[in-house]
């Protein structure tokens, strides 16, 4: 008997440890729960309505932009001077300007020309005046002659017979002459009508390509037709690949040097995924958040929602099958520009009495979704049902009741 409770001393020793283990480890735990609850930050439980939002992501975009490109016909189309990209730009402001030396040297040449064609006009005129001028004298002479002539004739009576007959001649003479004056005066007139012509249509070439070079020199510069914002075009590069313009860089006729958006008109821009655009309806409304605007308060409509699925490009790869969203602002700001990023949340859903609680009150333990409910001194670990989050919140349903008390951190890890 006295060997068998030697023998069975160690057992009961190695239980009385295990058992002592056990307790201490259940006593540390009801220890490190029975915290102060002071020492943790709670939120209440409530019953109130509950609203499910949905959040969006997207791009500020404009409703209308502008391409300025190079302009036709102005020759080489060498950049001097390009506005930056993403710079903001008044109506009027220059945007692009081309070099314009060859433009402008045929602008002088052409100038010269057109110089030229007018004093040929003048002496034209000139010289068509003097000699109507003096075909009008012919003709007045000869009409004087043809009334002498007919004076003389008329004395037939008493002169002979041959110096009747000599002032008939002299009178046929001078009628003859009269008409061969007047037929002088009229050819003269028409041709100089018609070199007129010919060198008033020379001097219309010169001023037409005048003008054409004006027009051509006014294009190299040009300038914004609206405010906006400068967004410069690609280009490509043998060596560079699709790269911005820049100064130096050369044009073709009708190249898109920038894009100008009219920032007076913006809307955002986005995509979703079927499921959420199941959630979605043209004309809800929703709060706007714009990352460059952290101060701004914005208000948005949707405005535009695809019927169909198409290739969202910009998602990566594989490239994914999308709905595209737009969401017209209800408000604007002079801050907002083309390019910023957006999240639009939309409520979707409400519970006009729910039990909610803050996002932050719930904790994964062991698979399972709990909270931990204030009793008296400390946090007592409940299982909670979770019907749905959104945002900050989540609906509760089932585990809680309105009026208590929820850690806001997990009171087992405090130290």
């Amino acid at each position: 008997m006295i060997g068998q409770d030697k023998k069975g001393r160690p057992g009961k020793r190695a239980l009385t440890a295990a058992a002592a283990l056990l307790l201490g480890g259940l006593v540390f735990g009801a220890f490190r729960l029975a915290r102060p609850a002071a020492k943790f930050s709670t939120a209440e439980v409530k019953r109130k309505e509950f609203v499910d939002y949905l959040e969006v992501k997207g791009e500020v975009k404009a409703l209308r932009s502008v391409i300025i490109a190079a302009p036709y016909g102005a020759g080489d189309l060498q950049i001097m001077r390009l506005a930056a990209n993403g710079a903001k730009v008044k109506k009027g402001d220059v945007l692009v300007e081309f070099d314009d030396t060859t433009v402008r040297q045929k602008l002088a040449q052409d100038q010269s020309a057109l110089k030229s064609a007018e004093a040929e006009i003048h002496q034209s005129r000139a010289a068509a005046r003097l000699k109507q001028e003096q075909d009008l004298t012919d003709v007045m002479k000869a009409k004087f002659d043809v009334q002498k002539a007919r004076l003389d004739a008329s004395k037939q009576e008493i002169v002979s017979v041959i110096e009747g007959e000599e002032a008939k001649l002299k009178l046929a003479d001078a009628e003859q002459k009269v008409k061969e004056t007047e037929a002088k005066l009229k050819a003269d007139r028409s041709a100089a009508g018609a070199d007129l012509a010919s060198k008033q249509q020379k001097h219309d070439q010169a001023a037409f390509q005048v003008q054409q070079d004006e027009r051509s020199l006014a294009s190299l510069a040009l300038r914004a037709p609206l405010d906006g914002v400068v967004a410069l075009q690609n280009h490509w590069q043998p060596q560079g690949g699709p790269t911005p313009f820049k100064p130096g860089d050369r044009a073709w006729p009708g190249a898109a040097i920038a894009e100008l958006p009219d920032s007076s008109k913006l809307k955002i821009s986005a995509r979703v995924e079927e499921a959420e655009r199941g959630q979605l309806k043209l004309g809800q409304t929703g709060t706007v958040r714009v990352d460059a605007v952290p101060d701004g308060s914005f208000e948005g409509r949707i405005d535009t929602i695809s019927p169909t699925a198409s290739l969202d490009f910009g998602a990566g790869w594989p490239v994914p099958r999308n709905f595209s969203v737009e969401v017209a602002f209800s408000n604007s700001d002079a801050r907002l520009a083309p390019g910023m990023g957006a999240v639009v949340r939309v409520a979707v859903e409400r519970v006009s009495s729910g039990i909610v609680i803050p996002s932050s009150a719930l904790f994964r333990k062991a698979g399972r979704t709990v909270a931990y409910v204030r009793r008296g001194s400390k946090f007592e670990e409940t299982t909670v049902e979770v019907l749905r989050r959104s945002g900050d919140e989540a609906l509760i349903a089932k585990g809680l009741q309105p009026g208590e008390q929820l850690a806001l951190k997990d009171p087992t890890l405090a130290e």
